[in-house]
């Protein structure tokens, strides 16, 4: 009889579970996507999933759980808590080899148990895999939207929490001044067109939210984390950024380029980045160096045997 444990992950972890965590969705990938279809899709092959990378953030940051049988790494089961009743499941895997034998439902389960004020857990999977719809709904999950692709899951959980709870009001057009208001938890809330100014919302959690067209000024984001957004399109203009650091970000093929004008990026490196057509103009090159090589020195060279000839 095996025995099945969770543990939350450290970063020595993090090659063991990229390494299961590709296999198990590329095998994923082959049993459920047409490779003559080209059809992607980010619920079968999430993006990052093949990236120790990737994982090395998730552990820094999420609830990143190792699914052990017998001590062994079996698979991971990766949360975002959004307060203190609320929680969603953004990845669970087991190896190949070790699945239909009731590790991920124990998984669930533990993790349930590991977060006994949770009310509400949350998900999404592909509506082409199948057998997990079955495998959500038999640990009691209820499917509360689905669309072509997609199928978003629930499960609600009675607790003994005290917690006052302001639910199904509509508050449209209240006006809040000078009130306590920390450890506050907003969960499906529309508050769209709302207004916050001269308010403390230090260590502060936004997870799964839309704030496209929305607007931040004169805003202290020192220290902050920004990650799994989508700033397409979006403009950064008069902002300090020293010491911030940009890691595996990528552009979106379907907006223009990123432009930087008149900026100041003294001091920046760029490190295993892709630079293929980046143009620059008119800016001072003072001491940078490519692998080592200064620029100042290639264009003398440039000067002396190329334009000149």
């Amino acid at each position: 009889m095996f025995n099945i444990t969770i543990k939350r992950a450290s970063l020595s972890d993090a090659e063991t579970l990229t390494s299961i965590m590709k296999e198990t969705f590329n095998e994923e990938a082959k049993k459920w996507l047409c490779e003559e279809d080209e059809i992607i899709d980010y619920n079968i092959q999430p993006p990052g999933y093949q990236s120790i990378h990737m994982t090395e953030y998730s552990i820094r940051e999420l609830v990143y759980y190792k699914i052990l049988e017998d001590e062994k790494i079996a698979g991971g089961l990766i949360m975002t808590l959004a307060g203190n009743l609320h929680a969603r499941i953004d990845r669970i895997f087991v190896s190949p080899s070790l699945q239909v034998r009731g590790i991920g439902s124990i998984a669930l389960k533990l993790a349930e148990e590991a977060y006994p004020k949770v009310t509400s857990w949350e998900l999404e999977t592909s509506s082409r895999q199948l057998n997990n719809h079955y495998f959500y709904e038999k640990a009691g999950f209820n499917r509360v939207y689905e669309s072509e692709d997609e199928f978003c899951y629930e499960k609600r959980t009675n607790t003994n929490d005290e917690t006052e709870k302001v639910q199904n009001r509509d508050l449209s057009g209240t006006q809040y001044e000078s009130c306590g208001m920390d450890e506050s938890d907003f969960f499906k809330v529309n508050i769209a067109g709302s207004s916050i100014s001269n308010s403390n919302v230090m260590n502060s959690h936004f997870s799964n939210c839309n704030l496209s067209q929305s607007k931040f000024q004169n805003i202290n984001f020192r220290n902050s984390l920004l990650a799994d957004l989508n700033l397409s399109g979006s403009r950064i203009d008069h902002v300090t950024m020293g010491g911030v650091q940009f890691k595996d970000t990528c552009l979106d093929e379907n907006q223009p380029s990123v432009t930087f004008e008149r900026c100041d990026l003294t001091g920046s490196r760029f490190v295993e980045c892709n630079l293929q057509e980046v143009e620059i103009q008119q800016s001072d090159l003072s001491g940078m160096r490519i692998n080592g090589v200064s620029v100042k020195e290639l264009f003398d060279v440039y000067e002396r045997n190329v334009k000149h000839t």
